[in-house]
C-alpha cells in the first residue's frame, strides 16, 4: 500500500530488492568464509585455544571479576549522569539567563572533549588534590570521565526532546493556569521521555563500552583489562578478543531489548487506561448522557 512516505515497490523494484538481498548474503558468506579460513591458517582455530573458555577458572579468576567492574563502571556513571544531564538540559530552556547561559557553556565545553582526557585529568586532580587511594582512584576516574561527557550529551538529548514537542502542549498548560516548573515536569518530559529514549539507550550503550577505556590507560580491572591477563596465561590472544566481544555484544543486547520493551510499555500505557466497560456500565453511561441532554434543552428552554 502507497502512502505518502512510501511507495510499494513494482515488479521491476522486487526483483532489484531481491537480486541485492542475494548478492548481500553472498558477499558476507564469503567474508567470514575468508576470515575463518585465515584463522585456520594460522592456527587459532586450535582446540587448545578456546578450551580454557570451557572451564570454570577461566571465567571465575578473569572475566566475570572483570565484567563486574565493567557493570559497575557503567551502573555509577548512568546512575549520576542520566539525572545530571535532565537538569542541565532544563536548565538550558530557562527562561533566566543567569541560568541558561552558564548551563550551555558547561554543557559545551565537556561535550566538546575527549571522553578519555577527562577520564585522565580526572586520574590525575584525584591524585594531586585528594586523599583518594590507589586501589579506588581509576574507578573514581572511569566513572567522573563518563559522566562529564555523556551527561553534558543527555543534556541536549532532554533538551531536544522536549522541543520536538508541540507547541500547543506548552500553551495548553499555561492555558489552564500551570507554571513552567509544573508544565515541565506534569506534561513536557513524560512525554518526551518516549522521544528521547531510544537515544538514551544508545547513549547508554556508549557508556558500557568506554568503560574500556579506563582499563587501557588507568589500568582499571574491567573486562577488556582481564582479557589481556587471561590471554597472557593461555597464549589465546584472538580467541579472548572474540569471546569478550561476544559479551559485549550480549550486554548491549540486554539493555536495548529492555528499552524496547520499556518503550512498548510507554506507549501502550499512553493510549488509553485500558478499562474495560461492560454492557451495564455502558448502559448507565447512555442514561446518563441522555438525562444530562434532556436537562440541558430544559434549562435553555426556562431560559
Amino acid at each position: 500500500m502507497s502512502s505518502v512516505l512510501y511507495d510499494t515497490p513494482g515488479p521491476r523494484a522486487k526483483r532489484r530488492n531481491v537480486v541485492l538481498s542475494v548478492v548481500f548474503v553472498l558477499l558476507l558468506a564469503l567474508a567470514i568464509w575468508w576470515v575463518w579460513q585465515k584463522m585456520d591458517d594460522k592456527g587459532q582455530l586450535k582446540w587448545a585455544l578456546w578450551q580454557p573458555f570451557t572451564t570454570s577458572e577461566a571465567w571465575t579468576t578473569y572475566l566475570l571479576p572483570g565484567l563486574g567492574n565493567t557493570l559497575k563502571a557503567a551502573a555509577l556513571a548512568m546512575v549520576i549522569a542520566l539525572p545530571l544531564g535532565a537538569l542541565f538540559g532544563i536548565a538550558r530552556m530557562s527562561d533566566h539567563a543567569w541560568v541558561r547561559i552558564p548551563a550551555a557553556w558547561i554543557v559545551e565545553f565537556f561535550r566538546a572533549i575527549p571522553v578519555l582526557l577527562l577520564m585522565l585529568f580526572a586520574n590525575e586532580f584525584y591524585v594531586r588534590s585528594t586523599g583518594v587511594g590507589s586501589d579506588e582512584r581509576p574507578l573514581y576516574a572511569v566513572v567522573t570521565g563518563l559522566v562529564l561527557y555523556n551527561a553534558s550529551v543527555l543534556a541536549e538529548v532532554v533538551r531536544a526532546g522536549v522541543l520536538a514537542l508541540p507547541k500547543g502542549q506548552t500553551e495548553a498548560a499555561y492555558a489552564i493556569g500551570l507554571r513552567k516548573g509544573q508544565t515541565m515536569t506534569g506534561i513536557l518530559l513524560p512525554q518526551a521521555v518516549t522521544v528521547m529514549l531510544p537515544t538514551i539507550v544508545s547513549q547508554l550503550v556508549v557508556i558500557v563500552k568506554d568503560t574500556a577505556l579506563g582499563g587501557v590507560m588507568l589500568q582499571f580491572t574491567e573486562l577488556l583489562t582481564a582479557r589481556g591477563t587471561l590471554a597472557a596465561n593461555y597464549a589465546n590472544v584472538i580467541p579472548s578478543f572474540v569471546v569478550v566481544g561476544v559479551v559485549f555484544i550480549l550486554l548491549n543486547l540486554v539493555l536495548t531489548t529492555f528499552a524496547s520493551w520499556l518503550e512498548k510499555r510507554l506507549r501502550r500505557s499512553k493510549r488509553g487506561t485500558g478499562a474495560v466497560l461492560g454492557a451495564e456500565d455502558v448502559s448507565d453511561l447512555n442514561a446518563a448522557e441522555i438525562s444530562g441532554t434532556f436537562a440541558t434543552g430544559a434549562g435553555g428552554a426556562n431560559a
